[in-house]
Protein backbone atom coordinates (compact mmCIF):
# COMPACT_ATOMS: atom_id res chain seq x y z
CA UNK A 1 0.00 0.00 0.00
CA UNK A 2 1.42 3.36 -1.01
CA UNK A 3 1.77 6.42 1.20
CA UNK A 4 -0.49 8.41 -1.14
CA UNK A 5 -3.24 5.78 -0.78
CA UNK A 6 -2.94 5.92 3.01
CA UNK A 7 -3.13 9.74 2.99
CA UNK A 8 -6.18 9.54 0.72
CA UNK A 9 -7.93 7.29 3.23
CA UNK A 10 -7.05 9.69 6.04
CA UNK A 11 -8.34 12.76 4.18
CA UNK A 12 -11.53 11.11 2.90
CA UNK A 13 -12.46 9.93 6.36
CA UNK A 14 -11.53 13.27 7.91
CA UNK A 15 -13.92 15.04 5.53
CA UNK A 16 -16.61 12.50 6.39
CA UNK A 17 -16.05 13.00 10.13
CA UNK A 18 -16.21 16.80 9.80
CA UNK A 19 -19.42 16.79 7.75
CA UNK A 20 -22.55 17.55 9.83
CA UNK A 21 -24.31 14.46 11.09
CA UNK A 22 -25.57 12.77 14.28
CA UNK A 23 -22.06 12.53 15.77
CA UNK A 24 -21.20 16.22 15.37
CA UNK A 25 -24.68 17.23 16.54
CA UNK A 26 -24.41 15.12 19.70
CA UNK A 27 -20.89 16.40 20.46
CA UNK A 28 -22.07 19.99 20.19
CA UNK A 29 -25.06 19.50 22.45
CA UNK A 30 -23.19 17.55 25.11
CA UNK A 31 -20.45 20.17 25.05
CA UNK A 32 -22.84 23.07 25.59
CA UNK A 33 -24.91 21.31 28.25
CA UNK A 34 -22.37 19.30 30.20
CA UNK A 35 -18.99 20.72 29.31
CA UNK A 36 -15.67 19.56 27.96
CA UNK A 37 -15.20 16.41 30.06
CA UNK A 38 -18.50 14.85 28.99
CA UNK A 39 -17.77 15.92 25.42
CA UNK A 40 -14.44 14.09 25.46
CA UNK A 41 -16.06 10.85 26.63
CA UNK A 42 -18.75 11.18 23.96
CA UNK A 43 -15.97 11.69 21.39
CA UNK A 44 -14.17 8.58 22.65
CA UNK A 45 -17.36 6.56 22.28
CA UNK A 46 -17.83 7.90 18.77
CA UNK A 47 -14.24 6.96 17.95
CA UNK A 48 -14.59 3.39 19.23
CA UNK A 49 -17.78 2.83 17.23
CA UNK A 50 -16.18 4.32 14.10
CA UNK A 51 -13.36 1.80 14.51
CA UNK A 52 -15.94 -0.99 14.79
CA UNK A 53 -17.57 0.07 11.51
CA UNK A 54 -14.19 0.51 9.82
CA UNK A 55 -13.00 -2.91 10.98
CA UNK A 56 -16.25 -4.45 9.77
CA UNK A 57 -15.71 -2.84 6.36
CA UNK A 58 -12.13 -4.06 6.20
CA UNK A 59 -13.27 -7.61 6.92
CA UNK A 60 -16.10 -7.67 4.40
CA UNK A 61 -19.29 -6.48 6.10
CA UNK A 62 -20.35 -4.83 2.83
CA UNK A 63 -20.38 -8.28 1.22
CA UNK A 64 -22.64 -9.50 4.02
CA UNK A 65 -25.01 -6.58 3.44
CA UNK A 66 -24.99 -7.31 -0.28
CA UNK A 67 -25.80 -10.98 0.31
CA UNK A 68 -28.41 -10.20 2.97
CA UNK A 69 -29.87 -6.74 2.25
CA UNK A 70 -32.57 -7.31 4.87
CA UNK A 71 -29.86 -7.10 7.54
CA UNK A 72 -28.78 -3.65 6.37
CA UNK A 73 -32.42 -2.58 6.16
CA UNK A 74 -33.08 -3.75 9.72
CA UNK A 75 -29.98 -1.98 11.06
CA UNK A 76 -30.95 1.25 9.31
CA UNK A 77 -34.51 1.09 10.68
CA UNK A 78 -33.36 0.41 14.25
CA UNK A 79 -30.65 3.06 14.11
CA UNK A 80 -32.99 5.60 12.57
CA UNK A 81 -35.63 4.94 15.25
CA UNK A 82 -33.04 5.45 17.98
CA UNK A 83 -32.03 8.84 16.57
CA UNK A 84 -35.67 9.84 16.10
CA UNK A 85 -36.31 8.93 19.74
CA UNK A 86 -33.35 11.03 20.89
CA UNK A 87 -34.58 13.93 18.77
CA UNK A 88 -38.08 13.60 20.22
CA UNK A 89 -36.71 13.68 23.79
CA UNK A 90 -34.78 16.87 22.99
CA UNK A 91 -37.83 18.46 21.38
CA UNK A 92 -40.13 17.46 24.24
CA UNK A 93 -37.81 18.89 26.90
CA UNK A 94 -37.19 22.17 25.04
CA UNK A 95 -39.24 24.20 27.55
CA UNK A 96 -38.00 22.26 30.58
CA UNK A 97 -35.49 23.99 32.92
CA UNK A 98 -31.90 23.06 32.14
CA UNK A 99 -31.22 20.67 35.06
CA UNK A 100 -34.37 18.65 34.43
CA UNK A 101 -33.75 18.57 30.69
CA UNK A 102 -30.26 17.15 31.17
CA UNK A 103 -31.66 14.37 33.35
CA UNK A 104 -34.04 13.37 30.55
CA UNK A 105 -31.86 13.57 27.46
CA UNK A 106 -28.17 13.43 28.33
CA UNK A 107 -25.71 11.31 30.29
CA UNK A 108 -24.52 12.40 33.72
CA UNK A 109 -21.40 10.22 34.10
CA UNK A 110 -18.26 9.50 32.09
CA UNK A 111 -19.47 5.97 31.33
CA UNK A 112 -22.91 7.08 30.17
CA UNK A 113 -21.34 9.82 28.01
CA UNK A 114 -19.05 7.22 26.44
CA UNK A 115 -22.01 4.90 25.90
CA UNK A 116 -24.04 7.71 24.32
CA UNK A 117 -21.23 8.33 21.84
CA UNK A 118 -20.97 4.65 20.96
CA UNK A 119 -24.70 4.17 20.47
CA UNK A 120 -25.04 7.37 18.42
CA UNK A 121 -22.35 6.17 16.00
CA UNK A 122 -23.55 2.56 15.90
CA UNK A 123 -27.10 3.74 15.17
CA UNK A 124 -25.93 4.70 11.69
CA UNK A 125 -24.73 1.68 9.67
CA UNK A 126 -23.90 3.85 6.65
CA UNK A 127 -20.26 4.37 7.76
CA UNK A 128 -19.67 0.69 7.00
CA UNK A 129 -20.72 1.33 3.39
CA UNK A 130 -18.66 4.53 3.28
CA UNK A 131 -15.59 2.78 4.65
CA UNK A 132 -16.03 -0.05 2.15
CA UNK A 133 -16.08 2.47 -0.71
CA UNK A 134 -12.98 4.22 0.65
CA UNK A 135 -11.05 1.00 1.24
CA UNK A 136 -11.97 -0.56 -2.10
CA UNK A 137 -8.98 -0.27 -4.38
CA UNK A 138 -6.79 1.43 -1.76
CA UNK A 139 -6.24 -1.39 0.74
CA UNK A 140 -4.75 -4.48 -0.94
CA UNK A 141 -5.94 -7.87 0.32
CA UNK A 142 -2.33 -8.78 0.99
CA UNK A 143 -1.72 -5.76 3.25
CA UNK A 144 0.05 -6.67 6.50
CA UNK A 145 -1.72 -6.42 9.84
CA UNK A 146 0.07 -3.20 10.78
CA UNK A 147 -1.54 -1.44 7.80
CA UNK A 148 -4.98 -2.38 9.11
CA UNK A 149 -3.95 -1.19 12.55
CA UNK A 150 -2.71 2.13 11.17
CA UNK A 151 -5.95 2.70 9.25
CA UNK A 152 -8.07 1.98 12.33
CA UNK A 153 -5.86 4.28 14.41
CA UNK A 154 -6.38 7.10 11.88
CA UNK A 155 -10.16 6.56 11.94
CA UNK A 156 -10.18 6.67 15.74
CA UNK A 157 -8.01 9.80 15.85
CA UNK A 158 -10.09 11.65 13.26
CA UNK A 159 -13.34 11.00 15.11
CA UNK A 160 -12.04 11.72 18.60
CA UNK A 161 -10.05 14.84 17.75
CA UNK A 162 -12.74 16.47 15.62
CA UNK A 163 -15.64 15.74 17.99
CA UNK A 164 -13.55 16.87 20.96
CA UNK A 165 -12.91 20.15 19.15
CA UNK A 166 -16.65 20.53 18.52
CA UNK A 167 -17.47 19.81 22.17
CA UNK A 168 -14.79 22.28 23.29
CA UNK A 169 -16.09 25.06 21.07
CA UNK A 170 -19.59 24.60 22.45
CA UNK A 171 -18.42 24.27 26.07
CA UNK A 172 -17.13 27.84 26.39
CA UNK A 173 -19.06 30.09 28.76
CA UNK A 174 -20.04 32.34 25.88
CA UNK A 175 -21.53 29.39 24.01
CA UNK A 176 -23.36 28.21 27.12
CA UNK A 177 -24.80 31.67 27.81
CA UNK A 178 -25.98 31.95 24.22
CA UNK A 179 -27.58 28.52 24.53
CA UNK A 180 -29.35 29.42 27.77
CA UNK A 181 -30.79 32.51 26.15
CA UNK A 182 -32.21 30.52 23.25
CA UNK A 183 -32.73 27.12 24.90
CA UNK A 184 -36.24 26.38 23.66
CA UNK A 185 -35.46 27.26 20.05
CA UNK A 186 -32.09 25.55 19.99
CA UNK A 187 -33.37 22.36 21.63
CA UNK A 188 -36.13 22.13 19.07
CA UNK A 189 -33.55 22.75 16.34
CA UNK A 190 -31.20 20.08 17.74
CA UNK A 191 -34.06 17.62 18.25
CA UNK A 192 -35.62 18.26 14.86
CA UNK A 193 -32.31 17.86 13.02
CA UNK A 194 -31.48 14.65 14.88
CA UNK A 195 -34.91 13.21 14.12
CA UNK A 196 -34.62 14.19 10.45
CA UNK A 197 -31.21 12.52 10.25
CA UNK A 198 -32.75 9.39 11.78
CA UNK A 199 -35.52 9.40 9.18
CA UNK A 200 -32.97 9.93 6.40
CA UNK A 201 -30.85 7.01 7.63
CA UNK A 202 -33.87 4.72 7.80
CA UNK A 203 -35.27 5.80 4.44
CA UNK A 204 -32.15 5.79 2.23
Amino acid sequence: MTLSAFLAIWLLHLFAAISPGPSVLMSARVGVLQGMRAGVFVALGLGVSAVIWAAAALFGLALVFEAAPALLWALKILGGLYLVRMGWLMWRSADTPLDAAEAVTLPRSDLSAFRLGMITQLANPKPAILFSAIFLGTVPQTAPAWIYGAILAVVFANEVIWNTIVARLFSFDRSRKAYLGLKSRLDRCFGGLLALLGVKIAAT
